[in-house]
């Protein structure tokens, strides 16, 4: 019966953490979630992001859309990572592409 009892109980306390942990990890997400989707009226206006660096002056054909392309996957990748907007990000590709 004490090996039962203790089988229960150890049971019990693993299934109980298990519980508390998913169930803060899933109040972590969804308070992310929800600062990410709030609207940005509620916030107080955020300073402008600083404006990126100009291009420098065209290169050769080659070297200048070897850079492009180059510029052009930073951006994409300051925006996947949530850096960029995608309003910032089309305006940074605009002025490298003009």
């Amino acid at each position: 019966m004490p090996g039962l009892l203790r089988g229960v109980a150890r049971t019990a306390v693993v299934a109980g953490t298990a519980t508390a942990v998913s169930n803060r990890v899933s109040r972590r997400q969804a308070g992310r979630w929800a600062a990410q989707s709030a609207p940005q009226s509620y916030e107080e206006p955020q300073a402008p992001p600083p404006a990126a660096a100009p291009v420098a002056a065209p290169a050769p054909a080659e070297d200048s859309m070897s850079d492009k392309i180059d510029q052009l996957k930073k951006l994409g990748d300051l925006k996947a990572q949530g850096i960029l907007t995608d309003a910032e990000f089309e305006e940074q590709k605009r002025r490298l592409l003009a």
